[in-house]
């Protein structure tokens, strides 16, 4: 037994460690070790160890987005994160909750519910854990209303790659002090600390739902339309199933009983004769796509051309995506000609990022200003000096 598995024994215990096996490769990197912990002090005494044997550090949750981002530069230990579960308080009459690292989404969503609340995030895959969604900066359909994990999270707790626990934020919305951490962690693949807990802001859940479907050649008219509404919607999504058949455009709204439905039926006729009203959402909502990912972003009223660039240079591609926010996913079935496909897409878009593809091919990030990315270096050697946390998973191989 090595002297770095025997300290990782000695500080989490016999049935806590354990050798890396197949299951727990990153992106096509196998660590050498599996530490399980539950809670930020023993997350705390993992990291110690790492810090004091050298280790490079990965924290997994479920596991659900483990292919996104590039891959490690390097990997010995993988902090198993998901025995790190539930609900620490919920203070409903505060509208606010905290929650374990490792919980899943819908668990949290079980909870607040049955006070009537929702965490109005959407969980990209059934089995996503808060602390996932946070690293990856996670958006579904709602946040086209709501915002997204940096517009909820009003509290935060990581663990730093020395060991050091640290708390950002508050517990009330209105108490919200100090530096945002938060918003450093959100998005950062891991880069930065180990996320333990985070405590985000509620909002009622909405006594009725409706879907306003329609089918159009022109979803960048009809998605102007609905951002124009009075009507407020929630979401806007498209589907494109085939470049070249029509393209299903989607307004989500919610609200009180019996208003919404009038509300609904209001917005329907805006769009049309074919536009109808739905009492659930289609199959397709919020679902990913299979085949090579893409993520796709431009201003809301370029839409329209982004759909038409990605038919000319991606045809087989099935798109859908948040319309309303600008931001469309593409599945490819196969990767032929992928670096150049893509490297052209990034000349027509805002950003385009592989989320799910070889890792080999292309740069799942792409280019980045200067001085964004020398300000991202300098504070991953802040908060990482040895660059020990997930190194090499995001932009720029930070």
């Amino acid at each position: 037994m090595s002297t770095t598995r025997d300290a990782l024994v000695a500080a989490l215990g016999t049935d806590r460690v354990r050798d890396a096996g197949p299951d727990d490769e990153v992106a096509g990197a196998r660590p050498r070790w599996v530490a399980s912990v539950d809670s930020t002090a023993s997350t705390a005494q993992a990291m110690t160890v790492a810090a004091e044997h050298g280790l490079r550090v990965v924290a997994r949750g479920s596991g659900s987005a483990l292919d996104r981002g590039g891959p490690p530069t390097g990997l010995d230990l993988l902090l198993d994160l998901s025995a790190a579960t539930g609900v620490v308080e919920h203070a409903a009459g505060d509208l606010v909750v905290r929650v374990a690292a490792g919980t899943p989404l819908a668990e949290v969503q079980r909870v607040v519910g049955a006070a009537g609340q929702q965490l109005a995030l959407d969980a990209p895959a059934p089995t996503s854990t808060i602390g996932g969604i946070i690293a990856t900066g996670a958006a579904g359909p709602g946040a086209h209303l709501y915002g997204g994990v940096r517009d909820l999270l009003i509290g935060i707790t990581a663990v730093r790659a020395d060991g050091t626990p640290t708390t950002s934020g508050g517990k009330v919305v209105k108490n919200v002090a100090g530096y945002d951490l938060g918003k450093l962690y959100t998005g950062s693949f891991g880069t930065l600390g180990v996320i333990t807990e985070a405590v985000f802001r509620l909002h009622p859940l909405a006594a009725e739902h409706r879907w306003i479907r329609a089918r159009t050649t022109d979803p960048g008219g009809a998605t102007a339309l609905l951002r124009r509404s009075q009507a407020v919607p929630t979401a806007i999504e498209l589907d494109r199933p085939d470049p070249h058949g029509p393209t299903e455009v989607c307004a989500h709204l919610e609200g009180g009983s019996g208003a919404t439905d009038a509300r609904a039926r209001a917005l329907a006729a805006e769009l049309g004769p074919d536009a109808e009203v739905l009492d659930r959402a289609p199959d397709w909502w919020g679902a990913p796509l299979t085949g090579t990912a893409l993520r796709l972003g431009a201003a809301p009223a370029r839409l329209g051309a982004l759909l038409d660039d990605l038919a000319a240079l991606a045809p087989e591609a099935a798109v859908r995506g948040s319309a309303g926010r600008g931001v469309l996913h593409a599945g490819l079935p196969g990767t032929t000609d992928l670096a150049a496909r893509v490297g052209a897409l990034r000349d027509r878009c805002d950003y385009v990022v592989v989320e799910r593809g070889p890792h080999a091919d292309v740069d799942p990030w792409g280019p980045i200003a200067p001085g964004a990315l020398a300000l991202m270096r300098r504070t991953k050697d802040q908060f990482d000096p040895e660059h020990r946390l997930a190194p090499g998973r995001f932009v720029g191989g930070i």
